[in-house]
């Protein structure tokens, strides 16, 4: 008897990109949110045994969202998990458990608290526009970036060289932090999507394409 799975995963993906079709018409900016570790399979690896927690259908779901607001050039943020979902949305991987690389928990020392620590941020970025060389973050992951995904460059990076910055330069407006913005009181990154947001809207609103689409 001929197994219904993969057919089952066509439509659960054509769903998903229905769906975000829908909810992006009527958005003018995302922020892809923290949250549980991103399933292995969506970037062609095997399950760490510290990797716990995978929602299927988020993932399917935040993919599809993902890829079809970067086709559009609706300004994203992406916090932490969200970070790491660009980045296999654009073809990259990631590492499964960085206290294996980096030989400490430094970056999730507690779970439930957040880590302080500094970034190094990249000169000649958008991040770098909005932070300047150096910032205090505060993190919370035990996962990291492997491989960056397709058109990526990295931002920043923290003193014991984990990357915990990225960012797509033909966007408008595609940052991806590993860290958690909304934890600490610098908000210029909120600022800098809301008025890429509202610049966004606008355009939508007179029929004008953003320069990156229309190059595209």
């Amino acid at each position: 008897m001929r197994s219904r799975a993969p057919e089952a995963g066509r439509c659960s993906c054509r769903r998903a990109r229905t769906r975000s079709t829908e909810t992006l018409d009527v958005l003018d900016g995302l922020v892809f949110s923290g949250g549980s570790d991103l399933d292995p399979e969506t970037y062609g690896q095997e399950a760490h045994p510290e990797t716990t927690g995978v929602v299927q259908e988020r993932d399917r779901g935040e993919l599809a969202l993902l890829e079809a607001a970067l086709a559009r050039d609706m300004p994203v943020l992406a916090v932490c998990r969200g970070s790491q979902v660009l980045n296999v949305a654009r073809g990259g991987d990631l590492v499964q458990h960085l206290p294996e690389v980096v030989g400490d928990e430094k970056h999730k020392h507690t779970p439930g608290a957040f880590a302080d620590h500094d970034v190094t941020v990249e000169p000649d970025t958008r991040l770098g526009s909005l932070l300047g060389d150096r910032a205090p973050v505060k993190s919370h992951h035990h996962q990291g970036f492997g491989r960056l995904g397709e058109g990526l460059r990295a931002s920043a990076r923290a003193e014991d060289g984990t990357l915990e910055a990225l960012e797509d330069p033909s966007h408008r407006f595609a940052l991806g932090v590993l860290w958690h913005p909304e934890a600490g009181e610098d908000l210029r990154l909120f600022e800098a999507l809301v008025e890429e947001s509202r610049a966004y809207r606008a355009e939508r609103r007179e029929g004008v394409e953003s320069p990156s689409v229309r190059s595209s």
